[in-house]
């Protein structure tokens, strides 16, 4: 566990460092909700997740959906390592005819199960497949990652209430709590708190950790999976723009990307270097 553990976390280095350099590119995006969010993304693919590059349709699959659709850079980073398309496309994001727009695109983007970003809708969308799983017979599990302000939504409640009612014990959420939305602290700006109280009292199994602790994410993640009869929340504390310390905690941050003079101090704070 130790091993992988570790194995993950420089995985998650990694795929922070394609983040800033593909946002730095394009100079257009999403910077901090993508590295708050991308632990929980190299748990769901390097270590969780059944899933196959060669086959991104395969039936036999576990389904994901980034109802917080503008991380998208954090969903690509993850693709691209796992071998979904070259490495090399994640240069091109947001460019005019690519792959790898701004938000997730499953038309146009392998390994993308479903088209996100008018947020509030993701988890109704994961409701829906993992009803249909369960209808097909399948043991398939279906995850879903939200952000903290996206919980704002009033969708997002019925989706959850829908969840418990139905038992969709396949389904697990994951709330990227990182309490910054583009307009400053969720909790200033409508406050969503408790959220696990909420999530609690709607009927979920709910998780609370660090999400920034992969020996926590990939714990919560194996207990969810014993869970039977209710669907679970991991309510992952996190820290927006984790991992370029001038990036954490900034809500400017939000939907800025790094600029030429920031993205060598980026590189350093990553351990890497600007070619």
């Amino acid at each position: 566990m130790n091993d992988r553990k570790t194995q993950l976390e420089e995985q998650a280095r990694q795929l922070r460092i394609s983040i800033v350099r593909a946002l730095h590119r394009s100079q257009s995006g999403h910077t901090g909700g993508s590295l708050s969010a991308i632990d929980m993304v190299t748990a769901l693919y390097f270590y969780k997740m059944r899933h196959n590059p060669a086959e991104p349709t395969w039936q036999g699959r576990d389904r994901f959906v980034l109802s917080k659709g503008h991380a998208a850079p954090a969903l690509y980073a993850a693709l691209s390592e796992a071998g979904y398309f070259p490495k090399e496309d994640m240069m091109t994001l947001r460019r005019l005819g690519s792959h790898l727009q701004g938000h997730p695109d499953s038309k146009g983007t392998p390994g993308v199960d479903v088209c996100t970003g008018s947020l509030g809708q993701g988890l109704s969308m994961a409701n829906g497949m993992a009803l249909g799983l369960k209808a097909d017979g399948k043991d398939n599990r279906v995850y879903a990652i939200l952000g903290d302000g996206e919980l704002q939504e009033g969708q997002v409640w019925e989706a959850a209430m829908a969840a418990a009612h139905y038992k969709l014990d396949n389904l697990c959420a994951m709330v990227d709590a990182n309490n910054l939305q583009i307009d400053g602290e969720v909790s200033r700006v409508m406050n969503v708190a408790p959220i696990t109280d909420k999530f609690r009292a709607f009927g979920w199994h709910v998780l609370d950790i660090d999400g920034h602790d992969m020996g926590a994410i990939m714990e919560a993640l194996d207990a969810a999976e014993t869970v039977k009869g209710q669907p679970t929340v991991i309510v992952a504390r996190t820290v927006k723009g984790k991992g370029v310390s001038f990036f954490e905690n900034k809500a400017s941050y939000h939907g800025v990307p790094p600029s030429d003079e920031e993205l060598p101090r980026a590189l350093e704070c990553l351990g890497s270097f600007c070619e």
